[in-house]
């Protein structure tokens, strides 16, 4: 099928509502920079209204202010000039001034008994090759931190190991080692993996530039400049930009080079707009700024990535290089973990890391809703068009997640010792409980039946309900080691906000995480 692409033409889309109150106002970035600077002005002033040590400073991340007036800032710490790992925190302040409250990755006092380190910084690096575990390992400088994700803040080193994981995927493993004695802390996988022309979209349409030579690049201006790449079988560097002489781009088959570059071009602009229409948000980060993809990664590799350090998404091709993994679902969750690391910054790992990777499957999946795409219609199956498993079953199901051979229905204390990809089945399992209820019903020609730990029943309260407390907490209430327990805090005071404590939509979040055992 030929793909005609218009040039900053707008993607196949349906309308969202928005809840009115404690949603968030759009700010665009001029607005967005002045309120962070604003906020820096005010930050010791903060810090002493928060207690915090006469070594301690706020640094300003984000500000999100709610219609009703209510100001969210999120914050890094320093002490003595050294970041604060673990440290972050967000207050919530009324439209009069008055401090609603805090949330806090951590409750520790930010204490170390000394600044000076027992362990070099070269030792550090070598300690953190070695724990790292991947080929072709290097660790660039150590930088002095305090950790304070731990039980008590301890001073520390966070070395960060450059490699390549089994798969083929690029590794950027981040590995913080006590500095008093060198042993390993903590360490977690900055590279997120998730496992279109249109070989999976139909006929769409996607943003392009006139060339100035000539021609059309693979550019979306009218989306904050997203720009497509080909790797042609690279695994480093940004590769060639997408041209055309004709604006007409793939042909929807692999052997057409262009057909990926669309999907995944247009799995962005889709992206794109579901955030703005349904969260008034303004790009991935909020600052207006597009990510940028790059297709045709490796050979055969058989996997997708979010790079956050190049603020980038990157595909594989697939098994045999056949079936390339920029289906719809796969690049709004690709997208999406951008957002959790312009927002709560959710660790990958353990739990946090579980609802990181869930967080990208509840919007990759709402954005393939969105699209409202009859070639792809919406599902609660994650990547059930790439036929990563050989057999056109989907990588992950969200109203039983056990049912992909590794996922975790319920919570246990085993959760957060399992893959990430594996632990997020909590998470998953609750939004669809959340927006769909418990039991056996069809959707758009597709067979669910959502049980319960508990054997309840749940009702649900729609999808765009769902999506906006989850958007909420994220960007409000999460920090960077919110667990599963602190995930049903937030969504809680998120569901308070915008429906109201005594809400049908308040006691639904509660019923769904009793649902999975997250009481």
């Amino acid at each position: 099928m030929v793909v005609l692409a218009l040039q900053n033409g707008p993607a196949n889309a349906a309308p969202a509502s928005h809840p009115s109150g404690a949603a968030a106002v759009a700010l665009n970035a001029p607005a967005r920079a002045a309120a962070i600077k604003s906020a820096q002005q005010h930050a010791d002033g903060a810090a002493r209204t928060l207690g915090l040590g006469a070594k301690e400073k706020l640094v300003v991340q984000d500000v999100v202010e709610d219609a009703d007036g209510t100001v969210h800032t999120r914050y890094e710490r320093t002490y003595a000039g050294l970041p604060v790992l673990g440290g972050d925190l967000v207050t919530h302040v009324a439209k009069n001034g008055a401090l609603k409250g805090v949330s806090k990755a951590t409750k520790a006092r930010i204490s170390v008994p000394t600044t000076a380190a027992a362990v070099s910084p070269a030792s550090a690096r070598k300690a953190a090759v070695k724990a790292a575990g991947t080929a072709e390992a290097s660790a660039s400088t150590a930088r002095k931190v305090v950790w304070a994700a731990g039980a008590k803040p301890v001073l520390a080193y966070e070395s960060v190991v450059k490699g390549v994981q089994h798969d083929g995927t690029p590794s950027e493993r981040h590995v913080i080692t006590d500095a008093t004695n060198g042993k390993e802390l903590y360490s977690y996988e900055a590279i997120d993996t998730g496992t279109g022309t249109s070989q999976y979209s139909g006929k769409v349409t996607i943003g392009t530039t006139a060339s100035a030579s000539g021609g059309y690049d693979l550019i979306d201006s009218g989306r904050g400049g997203h720009t497509t790449y080909d790797l042609n079988g690279g695994t480093s560097g940004t590769g060639t930009l997408f041209h055309d002489a004709d604006d007409i781009w793939g042909d929807g088959t692999v052997n057409n080079r262009q057909t990926a570059a669309v999907d995944a071009a247009y799995g962005a602009a889709v992206t794109w707009d579901f955030y703005k229409s349904a969260f008034n948000r303004n790009g991935i980060a909020g600052d207006g700024r597009a990510a940028y993809s790059r297709v045709h990664y490796g050979n055969a590799y058989v996997n997708a990535f979010w790079d956050d350090s190049c603020f980038c998404m990157t595909y594989g091709d697939g098994t045999n290089n056949t079936d390339p993994l920029t289906s719809l679902d796969v690049a709004g969750h690709e997208m999406s973990h951008g957002l959790t690391a312009a927002t709560a910054g959710l660790k990958y790992s353990r739990e946090s890391g579980g609802l990181n990777e869930a967080t990208s499957d509840i919007f990759g999946t709402s954005v393939e809703f969105f699209a409202n795409n009859p070639a792809d219609p919406g599902d609660y199956l994650i990547g059930e068009k790439i036929d990563i498993n050989g057999d056109g079953t989907p990588l992950r199901y969200m109203d039983k997640p056990s049912k992909d051979g590794n996922s975790a229905d319920y919570w246990s204390r085993r959760v957060g010792h399992l893959n990430v990809h594996y632990s997020s089945g909590v998470a998953n399992h609750f939004f669809y409980l959340l927006s769909e209820g418990s039991g056996a019903k069809t959707i758009n020609g597709v067979s669910y039946n959502s049980p319960t730990y508990d054997g309840s029943t749940v009702t649900g309260i729609g999808r765009d309900k769902a999506d906006q407390i989850w958007y909420k907490a994220l960007t409000t209430y999460f920090t960077s080691s919110t667990d599963y327990a602190g995930a049903r805090s937030g969504t809680l005071q998120a569901a308070a906000d915008l429906y109201g404590s005594g809400s049908a939509e308040y006691k639904a979040v509660a019923a769904a995480w009793t649902a999975v055992n997250v009481n």
